[in-house]
């Protein structure tokens, strides 16, 4: 899993995350072709105002782990990342 993360203008965050799933494809395919692992990229790609694409919520999901995203009233994005307790 290959996870990048990017503040854009709020005109291009659809196109920043294309191009990060572009950027690093390359790479992705040689990660699996070595370690022989399903390998994904996630762009995790937030407008300077809090905008994001449509699909961010499904690119924020495939993220292992307990989290949620919130947004409030005035359009800013709250990523909550909480750590796994493990027994």
């Amino acid at each position: 899993m290959l996870i990048d993360v990017a503040i854009s203008g709020d005109r291009n965050v659809i196109k920043k995350a294309a191009e990060k799933i572009l950027k690093y494809k390359d790479l992705t395919i040689e990660i699996q072709r070595m370690w022989n692992v399903k390998t994904e990229v996630i762009p995790v790609i937030i407008g300077a105002t809090g905008t994001i694409s449509k699909s961010f919520r499904k690119y924020v999901s495939n993220i292992p782990g307990k989290h949620e995203v919130c947004s409030d009233k005035k359009n800013y994005i709250d990523i909550c990342f909480y750590e796994r307790k493990i027994h």
